[in-house]
């Protein structure tokens, strides 16, 4: 986790917040002591709808062919 002291925060503060918008967790210190962090928000859920519409995008599978891919590739001993 990066550290990030007031000073830093309050100069480059729409970097910081980029950063943490990309998933990094950030710990903010005040004279070298954590005292808060900043981390993304969580995804809002997708719409039943978005889901739909996606799934309907997938490429159909052809099992057969599928488990002939796996087998080639995995030992059969495992």
């Amino acid at each position: 986790m990066a550290k990030v002291n007031i000073r830093q925060l309050r100069n480059h503060g729409g970097e910081v917040v980029d950063r943490a918008a990309r998933g990094e967790q950030i710990t903010i210190t005040r004279a070298g002591q954590p005292v808060a962090e900043l981390h993304p928000l969580a995804s809002p859920p997708l719409a039943p709808q978005t889901l739909l519409a996606r799934w309907r995008r997938l490429p159909l599978v052809d099992p057969v062919a599928l488990r002939r891919d796996i087998d080639q590739t995995l030992d059969a001993v495992l």
